[in-house]
């Protein structure tokens, strides 16, 4: 006879999915195609030195993603209901910025997926933008939408760590030298930093995993362990795709390769493979595209519902911001700069005011957390955090005050 089901192992593998799924829907959300364009152009110009600012942004992102993750999974509220309860009206500000900026950069992350299929399949990538936006929509109108969800983004998050990790190995990069400028830098680039933080933790980024979690009821005081050790991996994943491809760069500069301009990624990947390297590039930047599709898309919609918005109509609304953005892509071919700085603005503000409300929350408004006591050592790692926002946040308004001049 075969086994009989067993509900408690059945609802501990639902329960692991789900945790897999926002911490991949975080990292992947993180990996985009200006994800892998920065990492190049930093390779390039810093070298080995590289490495120690990868990892002082890590230190910082797990900071900012601790508590983003913390105060949201325990109170048990999406971050712009959260604002309106600490100051009203300042989270439909926050919900603005995010679906703004959000919508704009989709449009670059339809983009780059229809580039991902051109390098693979030689196909326009016009057409290529929009058949990935189509399956993107597939997703949210499947019955089980939130499963499918996870389990995409997990495996295609998958297939580019293995992918790049290949790449890496291949190239054959100076470990000695790159380990030894991870604590002993022979340069500090405080831009580099503030600038690939900006890039992991910026914008609706900061709010993927924390809203999915959200949706899973993995929520309250009770789930404290999983809510933080799921914020520390989702960061260690997208630390984890950064070096490899810091290394798979790295390895093919090392060597003397000079870089083609208008694509240098693409140019690399073939330096190191081959010509599989530029399918290999190709399937990296698409499943680095599209999964950032997905989690833009899903994290937009997350701030213009509530948490007792019905799913199905959840669903429903994504699949119209996809296809808007598809539509936006078609009409425009690429978002245009100046919608870009717009964008890039937006994104910058969204750290500080939404970190804001975050630490708010934790050090003074134990009431919307059920009684939480927040630990000190975080409260403390958030407030030198924030501070690196506020940073952040002066400097986007340099790029709008720039448009403007």
């Amino acid at each position: 006879m075969p086994d009989a089901p067993n509900p408690t192992r059945e609802h501990s593998g639902s329960t692991r999915t789900a945790l897999m799924g926002a911490m991949f829907l975080m990292a992947t959300s993180a990996i985009g195609p200006g994800f892998i364009t920065q990492t190049t152009d930093f390779t390039v110009r810093l070298g080995a030195a590289f490495a120690f600012a990868i990892l002082a942004s890590i230190i910082i992102d797990i900071a900012v993603q601790m508590n983003v993750w913390r105060v949201i999974g325990v109170a048990g509220k999406r971050a712009h209901e959260l604002g309106n309860e600490v100051l009203p009206g300042i989270g439909w500000a926050l919900a603005f910025l995010v679906v703004t900026g959000g919508l704009v950069f989709n449009i670059g992350n339809t983009s780059g997926a229809g580039l991902g299929t051109n390098a693979m399949f030689g196909l326009d990538p016009r057409i290529g933008g929009v058949l990935s936006a189509l399956i993107a929509i597939g997703i949210f109108l499947s019955k089980r939408a939130g499963m499918a969800l996870d389990r995409v983004v997990v495996l295609l998050g998958v297939v580019m760590i293995a992918m790049t990790a290949y790449t890496a190995v291949v190239s054959q990069p100076p470990l000695g030298d790159a380990l030894r400028n991870t604590v002993l830098p022979e340069t500090v680039d405080f831009l580099a930093i503030t600038t690939i933080v900006g890039g992991t933790v910026g914008g609706y980024i900061t709010y993927a995993g924390a809203h999915r979690l959200l949706d899973t009821g993995i929520t309250g005081p009770d789930n404290v362990g999983r809510i933080t050790r799921t914020s520390v991996y989702g960061i260690l994943v997208t630390g984890l795709m950064r070096v490899l491809l810091f290394l798979a760069i790295l390895g093919v500069t090392v060597g003397g390769v000079e870089l083609a301009a208008d694509n240098p990624t693409a140019s690399a990947f073939e330096s190191a493979l081959g010509n599989i390297g530029l399918v290999v590039f190709g399937t990296i930047l698409w499943a680095a595209s599209i999964t950032s599709v997905i989690g833009a898309a899903y994290t937009s919609v997350s701030f213009l519902t509530t948490s007792t918005t019905p799913r199905r109509r959840q669903n429903l609304l994504t699949v119209a911001f996809i296809a808007l953005s598809a539509i936006l892509f078609v009409t425009l071919g690429a978002a245009p700069v100046t919608l870009l700085v717009f964008a890039g603005a937006f994104n910058g503000l969204i750290l500080p005011i939404g970190f804001t409300v975050v630490l708010w929350v934790a050090w003074r408004r134990r009431d919307l957390m059920g009684g939480y006591r927040y630990p000190w050592w975080l409260k403390v790692a958030g407030l030198a955090a924030w501070l690196l926002t506020l940073y952040l946040g002066w400097n986007s308004l340099g790029g709008l005050a720039d448009l403007w001049s």
